[in-house]
């Protein structure tokens, strides 16, 4: 999962402006109690701080790896 991925992933299971709220300062615990925004400037691969907070959120299994696949026609 790359950055862009990542914002794609927290926009969509949280909504634009909550997601960027959860970004900003949401502090995880289970990464040295930092926000996903300071871990992520910290150099923390963004599929370990989309995981955390998957996990803290308890977000449905179908976005454990990021969004799903679109479906063919």
């Amino acid at each position: 999962m790359d950055l862009r991925e990542f914002h794609r992933c927290v926009d969509h299971v949280f909504g634009v402006g909550h997601g960027r709220t959860i970004i900003e300062s949401h502090v995880i615990a289970t990464l040295g109690s930092a926000t996903p925004a300071q871990l992520l400037a910290d150099g923390v691969r963004p599929d370990h701080v989309w995981g955390a907070l998957w996990a803290e959120f308890e977000i449905s299994d179908e976005f454990r790896w990021g969004l799903p696949e679109p479906r063919a026609k």
